[in-house]
């Protein structure tokens, strides 16, 4: 009954408004009330030079994270999987910590230069998972998560290293940035992170079928015509791309990649023809409202959003763990 109401357009319409709604009232969740925002000038520049970015932010990299979830779910046939599967999360750390560091120790302004570095290290880091992984050899997808593994080993103990060279600012900026924050946003990420977002939903609704035909096996995906090993490597350059771009942007934010797809498939099956708009609805809308939380609950200090994400991800992961490990006693 919940399913069918869902799928049906009065379920969208309604999901719709709600998350609109969600949105909306987070523009006025904060220390200025809702008076003060909309009749001075000082109101005006802060509603939408601050908050307006801020939760389009949040709703843009939400979604992106979701849906690359959802990718990478479906690709690996893991529901344990995420983006961060594939290092390009440990990349991008791994990137923005140089950068930091070195600013530190040549004592100049590197501030703008850290989400690019960010991004160049996300980059780098799924290009070497391509590498290694070769898709187009047996057991093509286990050797890419090997791969991911490996360069997330990597990226960690180069981090490691970096941090016990850093200065004690430097530890602070690379610990507060590995933890995510949306208090940098700006429209300049809002509309990097929507192109990318646009590219993806522009390519994703058309190959529904197939990601449901790869959930059957590969084997039955290629005796149906689809080109399993084509649809993977496209599905990790997007998930790439999108991951990289949320993490330039904001630092790492956990969980929403891998907790906002079982939700989706609790809600309405695994088809993605349906599971794919929900969770775009839901991913953005849970992040906006995690944000929420974290400029409030100790305001008027800020919490970092990851670890919003990760409190309130952490126990859906041990459930999943919990009912995975009952499956496969069965």
């Amino acid at each position: 009954m919940i399913k069918k109401l869902l799928v049906s357009p009065f379920g969208w319409v309604i999901g719709l408004l709600l998350s609109l709604t969600i949105c909306i009232a987070a523009l006025f969740l904060g220390s200025i009330d809702a008076h003060s925002l909309l009749n001075s000038d000082i109101g005006h520049n802060i509603l939408w030079n601050i908050r307006m970015p801020r939760v389009l932010l949040a709703f843009v990299v939400g979604a992106s994270l979701s849906l690359a979830g959802v990718m990478i779910q479906s690709n690996v046939r893991n529901p344990l999987a995420d983006p961060s599967l594939i290092g390009v999360s440990a990349g991008a750390a791994l990137g923005a910590a140089l950068i930091i560091v070195a600013a530190e120790l040549l004592q100049v302004n590197a501030q703008y230069y850290i989400p690019l570095a960010a991004f160049v290290g996300g980059v780098l880091a799924t290009v070497a998972v391509l590498k290694l992984g070769r898709s187009d050899l047996p057991g093509g997808m286990a050797l890419l998560i090997l791969a991911g593994i490996a360069i997330n080993v990597v990226a960690a103990s180069l981090i490691g290293l970096l941090t016990y060279l850093a200065t004690d600012s430097a530890l602070r900026h690379i610990t507060f940035w590995s933890l995510g924050s949306l208090a940098s946003a700006n429209y300049f990420w809002v509309v990097l992170c929507s192109i990318a977002l646009l590219i993806v939903c522009m390519w994703l609704p058309r190959q529904h079928r197939k990601l449901d035909a790869i959930l059957l096996g590969q084997a039955e995906a290629n005796t149906m015509g689809v080109d399993v090993k084509r649809l993977q490597k496209h599905s990790i350059v997007l998930v790439a791309l999108l991951a990289a771009l949320a993490v330039s942007a904001c630092g790492i934010i956990g969980f929403i990649g891998l907790v906002t797809p079982h939700i989706g498939r609790m809600l309405v099956g695994a088809s993605h023809r349906y599971l794919l708009p929900l969770t775009f609805i839901l991913g953005g809308t849970l992040l906006v409202i995690a944000d929420g939380i974290a400029r409030t609950i100790i305001a008027p200090a800020e919490l970092p959003i990851g670890i919003v994400t990760a409190l309130l991800g952490a126990p859906v992961f041990i459930w999943l763990l919990v009912r995975e490990g009952r499956r496969l006693q069965w």
